[in-house]
């Protein structure tokens, strides 16, 4: 194996898999609901808990790489991976499900964190730039191939192979990564910042439980209330942590910029805005009209596909404008498709009319993901570059988590409010979940035929658009929101790309200094 390019291999198909497993399993959701029995709030969280551990860990990951060797934690990353995909492929039920999903985010955030340095470690001048094209190229093919890759194996094999196919890839990415990625670490005197990472994970987790719990139970629900008060205590005693320890996992100083601190929020918003709303799309398009797992899988793939190419073909001209006002308009874009399928959504449309929609948000997010993180360069400090990458990609991963949360939430309220005025009696709210998780066809079949089962047909059709209709209107509104923000705030010409940084006195190496940033509901 003398091939130079060996290391670039296993680098990027790892990453592939990590990124892939954020929307392979959209387009399973409706099986895995009937396979397992699971309930809406089970899928939200089969959705939620993977991009929440990867987010909760990923910066602390990065630490640890620094400390104890970037092949040791990358090659631990794809073991953990590889075993919590066994673990989903032969979950019992939904509990076991989710449990490996977190275990398998873990993974993720260990693979994602070194991906970065490894890279940088690896190779140099134009073979530089060349493996970050191919390993940024692959994150974009993630985002368009992961719907596709879930419809195949759902519809041709069981959802239980969107887990099990990681098994051998997982396997040859360590015997690559063994035998030709060298071993590297950061500065001597780097520390993980464990306190740190606690309360931030504990943050993180439970304000997506109390937000999930509300909307399942009631906002004046006590384990609810509990969870969202407790997020509150770990947000201050993260702050109060962060500003005493020397090498924190996010320098809290970085938010005095405002630039720095509206990039953050534009890393949140996009995410939540631009991909949480197309899980209950993939539900729509199998359980109301009836696609197959492949169809429904080809459906979205008018977002992934103009987003990869905007992404590649546009890099050239991205690159002669400010990248603060690349992700203003690109946010701007993102709210205009999503908010087009307003427009064009009611219980009469078929899959075709999101396709506009679809088309326009992934524009927008091929003109904005790509230059995130460089204008959040442009907002730090150089000794900073990895720590400011670093906090981009977790932003990112937790606006996903929150928005499955928040959006979850609307869309199942506005679902049973209809079914409830439309459909009044004694069994409403059990109708209304199971109509909301997938089981719409279950519903139908329980009803007697003829004129009362096409009236619930109706009544379906009607519940599903309007929660679809009402989670693109906040989700449309958010974007719009954010883009006018960011190109209010962020200011600044195109950014020249920056040299590797020197770690500072502290210990805090660059773990991600230069990112080719991933679109997708990933990274």
């Amino acid at each position: 194996m003398r091939s130079k390019w060996w290391p670039l291999a296993a680098i990027t198909l790892g990453n592939f898999m990590l990124l892939v497993d954020v929307t392979i399993v959209n387009t399973a959701l409706p099986e895995i609901a009937r396979g397992l029995d699971a309930s809406f709030t089970s899928l939200q969280w089969v959705m939620d808990i993977y991009a929440l551990a990867l987010a909760a860990l990923l910066m602390a990951a990065g630490s640890a790489a620094d400390l104890f060797g970037r092949r040791r934690l990358y090659v631990a990353g794809l073991a953990v991976f590889a075993l919590s995909s066994l673990a989903c492929g032969l979950a019992a039920d939904a509990g076991v499900l989710i449990a490996a999903r977190a275990v398998q985010g873990v993974g993720a955030a260990a693979m994602f964190a070194t991906n970065t340095p490894l890279l940088m470690a690896a190779y140099a001048g134009r073979d530089r730039a060349v493996a970050f094209g191919v390993w940024g190229g692959t994150s974009g093919a993630a985002a368009a191939m992961g719907p596709v890759l879930g419809g195949l194996l759902t519809e041709y094999t069981d959802w239980r192979w969107i887990f099990l196919v990681n098994l051998p890839l997982t396997v040859f990415a360590i015997w690559i990564t063994v035998r030709t990625v060298a071993e590297s670490r950061g500065a001597p005197g780097s520390r993980v910042d464990w306190p740190g990472a606690v309360l931030f994970t504990l943050c993180a987790g439970a304000l997506t439980y109390g937000l999930i719990r509300g909307g399942e139970e009631g906002w004046s629900d006590p384990a609810a209330r509990a969870a969202l008060l407790g997020s509150a205590v770990a947000l201050v005693a993260f702050v109060l942590a962060e500003r005493r320890t020397r090498q924190p996992l996010l320098d809290l100083r970085l938010m005095r910029r405002p630039s720095f601190a509206v990039l953050m929020a534009a890393s949140l918003l996009l995410q939540a805005a631009a991909f949480p709303y197309l899980t209950y799309t993939g539900i729509w398009f199998q359980s109301v009209l009836g696609l197959s797992p492949v169809q429904a899988g080809l459906a979205i793939l008018p977002l992934g596909v103009t987003a990869m190419l905007v992404g590649a073909l546009g890099g050239r001209l991205l690159g002669r404008v400010a990248p603060g006002r690349a992700v203003g308009c690109g946010l701007l874009l993102v709210g205009a498709g999503v908010l087009m399928n307003v427009l064009l959504l009611d219980s009469g449309a078929d899959w075709a009319a999101l396709a506009p929609g679809l088309a326009l948000t992934g524009t927008g997010i091929g003109c904005s993901m790509p230059v995130l993180v460089q204008a959040a360069l442009g907002s730090a400090p150089p000794e900073r570059a990895g720590m400011a990458s670093g906090a981009v990609n977790t932003f990112k991963q937790l606006g996903y988590a929150l928005g499955i949360a928040v959006l979850g939430t609307v869309f199942a309220s506005r679902v049973r409010d209809v079914v409830r005025d439309k459909a009044p009696g004694d069994h409403t709210g059990e109708a209304a979940e199971a109509i909301s998780g997938g089981h719409a066809q279950s519903v139908l079949h329980a009803a007697e035929p003829g004129p009362a089962r096409r009236a619930l047909e109706s009544v379906v059709r009607d519940a599903f658009a309007a929660g679809l209709d009402r989670i693109c209107l906040y989700a449309g509104l958010t974007a719009l929101a954010a883009g006018v923000l960011v190109l209010a705030v962020v200011r600044g010409g195109p950014q020249p790309p920056r040299p590797a940084a020197r770690p500072p006195a502290g210990g805090q190496s660059p773990r991600q200094v230069k990112v080719a940033d991933a679109p997708a509901g990933s990274s």
